[in-house]
């Protein structure tokens, strides 16, 4: 009876278990995975590439990774919706509050109300017009798609937003106890009244304008942007900002200007360094309690001395590979040349056709690849390239450059150079979150000499400041008389 209950527990535990879809050679497996060990059920489908008959393993700390990542992508979509729900009932309330002014008065005391006149009837129209102007500027500037989460708070925003509230509670402060209490029955001047509160709020719209827009176009700060891994460089010029929004700033720039990361480019030097490491042997020749640290660092050095001829092999693997390249080149350069030629002896074919037998461009693409594929595909695993270009994107690529009448030399600058990170598909670059790591504070601004890092996944973005200097600039004249000289020919000067 024990063994039966031990059975059916174990069972029961295994069909409880949550299961986890690995792809592996065109098959699908399910891999039971134990909720003890996991910081959180499995409840989503965790889909692994396939690239032939490659095999795939799917870790705990690749889980927990994916279950952080959705856990943080929902904070802070619930972040984003709250101050997008905040601005919106701020903005209900500011331009609900002029129209309040007007419309209480007719309803609480209307048959005690004096009439309105020629000039109040005027102020309607005004009342009206600058609502209207003061709705689209508040959506030009306000109510724009964010283009990035920021840790904290943006504090020109939140000062503005503080200003407005305040402002719109004492105007309603000073109407509830002047005009309602008393009931005041000169209508022009509520009107009046409300007039003035629209005209506060557009200058208030304008000190928005040159806090958040103005202020930062004049560039006070150079920054240097590193990346930790290949050592990419730019340089920026940027105005008076918060460190969180400068990293917002120069991650926007990152993507269209920075070469897309390619880890496989970094593996050779450290494959060479581990192999030349690995040629190393110490041998302990004064006993076993006799060698200290230092002598065993004098050890390894020397023997790194004599043995050191990495430079050699460096030089000639470098130039191995830029021949191979060269190669692979070449046979592409060709390989698509002719496929282009070929397109174009079909279209010249297919215009003497029927219309109904014309091939479109797709099935052109589909038709001419298997004739570049393997020229491309050796080209690609040369230049380490060959996990940023899938099969889809590149017939795409083809069938595009086709539609558009576009040379062979167009369609290869995908591939002949690396482009920026935005050229490559979301799946191939996109990091999830970026990390901002700054000892002072990311709302205080930009500093000389001010060093932070924003940190992905893969690598890092370090960032440093320096401040443009002070230009003078001095007039100097210069007589325009002293430029005059006087040639004075001589008759003997020969001819």
């Amino acid at each position: 009876m024990q063994v039966w209950k031990w059975y059916f527990g174990q069972m029961f535990l295994k069909s409880t278990r949550p299961k986890v879809p690995i792809v592996e050679g065109g098959f699908t497996l399910f891999i039971n995975l134990s909720c003890s060990n996991l910081s959180r059920p499995i409840g989503y489908p965790l889909l692994m590439p396939v690239t032939g008959t490659s095999e795939h393993s799917l870790s705990q700390e690749d889980i927990v990774r994916i279950s952080k990542d959705l856990d943080d992508s929902v904070g802070l979509d619930c972040k984003r919706y709250l101050n997008v729900a905040l601005s919106v009932i701020l903005g209900l309330v500011v331009f609900l509050t002029p129209l309040a002014f007007l419309i209480l008065p007719h309803l609480l005391w209307a048959d005690r109300l004096t009439a309105c006149g020629t000039a109040c009837e005027g102020l309607f129209i005004s009342v009206a017009f600058k609502l209207l102007i003061l709705l689209l500027a508040v959506w030009a500037l306000f109510f724009r798609p964010p283009s990035a989460g920021l840790p904290r708070i943006f504090v020109f925003r939140a000062l503005l937003a503080t200003l407005v509230l305040l402002f719109v509670l004492s105007y309603w402060l000073f109407y509830g106890v002047r005009i309602l209490d008393s009931q005041d029955e000169d209508y022009q001047g509520i009107v009046q009244y409300a007039v003035s509160l629209v005209d506060a709020l557009l200058f208030i719209h304008y000190l928005a304008i040159v806090l958040l827009e103005l202020r930062q176009l004049q560039p006070f700060f150079s920054l240097c942007v590193t990346r930790s891994t290949d050592g990419a460089t730019q340089h920026y010029n940027l105005g008076q900002l918060s460190i969180q929004r400068a990293a917002v700033v120069i991650l926007e720039k990152y993507y269209k200007d920075f070469p897309v990361h390619n880890p496989a480019m970094l593996t050779a030097s450290k494959s060479r360094a581990a192999k030349h490491l690995a040629g190393l042997k110490v041998y302990n020749v004064d006993g076993e309690f006799t060698t200290t640290r230092s002598q065993s660092r004098a050890m390894i050095a020397a023997a790194a001395r004599r043995r050191d001829s990495s430079h050699n092999e460096l030089y000639y693997e470098e130039a191995e590979h830029e021949r191979r390249v060269r190669k692979r080149r070449a046979r592409l350069v060709v390989a698509v040349e002719e496929a282009f030629t070929h397109i174009r002896h079909m279209q010249e074919e297919e215009q003497k056709k029927a219309p109904g037998d014309v091939m479109d461009p797709r099935e052109a693409a589909q038709a001419i690849f298997p004739s570049m594929a393997r020229a491309l595909q050796k080209y690609l695993r040369t230049t380490r390239q060959q996990h940023l270009h899938s099969m889809e994107s590149i017939q795409q690529h083809l069938a595009f450059c086709i539609t558009n009448n576009m040379t062979p030399k167009a369609f290869l600058e995908s591939y002949l150079t690396t482009g920026p990170t935005l050229q490559y598909g979301k799946d191939r670059w996109l990091a999830r979150q970026w990390t901002l790591i700054s000892e002072a504070s990311v709302t205080s601004g930009l500093k000389d000499g001010a060093v932070f890092l924003l940190k992905c996944i893969d690598f890092s973005l370090v960032v440093i400041t320096k401040k443009i200097p002070y230009i003078q600039l001095a007039e100097e004249f210069i007589d325009p008389k002293s430029h005059k000289f006087v040639l004075r020919l001589q008759s003997e000067t020969s001819v």
